[in-house]
């Protein structure tokens, strides 16, 4: 009888060892936070800036990124002209680009609501530069010839709409030609008298020609004849982009606008940076035109208003300079987050 229960227990034993031995100790799942975190970290962020002052301010984010030091890794490029941007943009190649404020009106209207303005780069950085001295006013402009960059884009709107608000329609010509660097060389080379840059090329330009200063500052005459504030370049995103990694896009501004700030109080490292990159050829250039390269970053409602009364204002002047038709709150990013 001992012996039977003996095997009977050794019986028993035997199967609960097996049946520990098929059970697994069940892994904690990933949540849904985490497992969208571990995505976004392998999503490739593409971001296109122009060389001047709307990439300016992206040098040092650009820095720490390669150095492993933000949120996320960014692809940064930078483009000699928006043309070389909106292919791009309209694709959904580029995620995240700083461009002129009228273009970024013109791709929201182009891709029916699909691209967004998130902030505001830059402000009034257009200038007229004159060999000689004959032009100190919008008054001495008539009758004379200005060689201009800046075609299809707010520094041609913006010259338009101070000639009319000057009474000077149609007495000043114009010849645009597709680069800056091909206005600043046919200052320097004599072929015209007379350039429409915006900085840092105005500060370039005074720097190959002993003879040339800065005659008008568009911005100045902007603010006295319009109650907008003039606004040059503005950072858009793709519309999917955003919806699809909201938590991306919020690290991403967040960096971008210390790397603005970054620049503005850090100059020389930051035109070291600025040379790096390919935005601006030679640091000194870029460290004595950052001052009047007005490169600040605002965002929510500010930059909503002050960009929605910079394109009212193009608007009412030529409807065609924002693609058209006037975009609503719904061109904003902060509208739908």
């Amino acid at each position: 009888m001992k012996k039977t229960i003996a095997i009977i227990l050794t019986l028993l034993l035997g199967i609960s060892l097996l049946a520990g031995c098929g059970k697994k100790e069940e892994e904690p799942q990933p949540t849904t936070q985490e497992q969208k975190a571990a995505q976004d970290t392998s999503v490739d962020i593409h971001v296109t800036a122009l060389k001047g002052p709307t990439g300016m301010g992206m040098a040092y984010l650009n820095q720490q990124s390669d150095d492993g030091n933000t949120a996320y890794k960014y692809t940064v490029n930078y483009a000699g002209a928006p043309d070389e941007v909106v292919g791009g943009l309209i694709s959904g190649e580029i995620d995240i680009a700083a461009v002129p404020v009228n273009l970024a009106a013109t791709l929201f209207n182009k891709t029916n609501g699909e691209v967004l303005t998130a902030a505001v780069n830059t402000l009034g950085v257009i200038y007229i530069v004159e060999n000689g001295d004959s032009v100190q006013s919008m008054a001495d402009l008539a009758g004379k010839k200005i060689v201009a960059s800046g075609q299809g884009s707010t520094p041609e709107y913006a010259l338009n709409y101070l000639l009319e608000k000057n009474g000077l329609t149609g007495q000043v010509e114009v010849e645009y030609v597709s680069e800056h660097d091909e206005a600043v060389s046919a200052l320097v080379a004599g072929k015209a008298d007379l350039v429409m840059i915006p900085e840092p090329k105005v500060t370039a330009a005074l720097s190959q020609l002993e003879t040339a200063r800065v005659a008008i500052s568009l911005t100045d005459e902007w603010d006295k004849v319009s109650d907008t504030q003039m606004i040059t370049g503005v950072l858009v995103v793709q519309k999917a982009f955003a919806n699809e990694h909201p938590e991306i896009l919020k690290a991403f501004l967040e960096e971008y606008e210390a790397s603005v700030k970054f620049t503005n109080e850090n100059p020389q490292e930051a035109s070291q940076l600025i040379e790096k990159y390919g935005i601006i050829p030679k640091a000194p250039v870029a460290l004595k035109a950052l001052p009047n390269c007005n490169i600040v970053y605002i965002d929510g409602s500010e930059m909503a208003a002050a960009v929605t009364a910079m394109l009212t204002t193009l608007f009412d002047a030529n409807p065609a300079s924002v693609g058209g038709s006037l975009p609503g709150e719904e061109m904003f990013y902060e509208s739908h987050s």
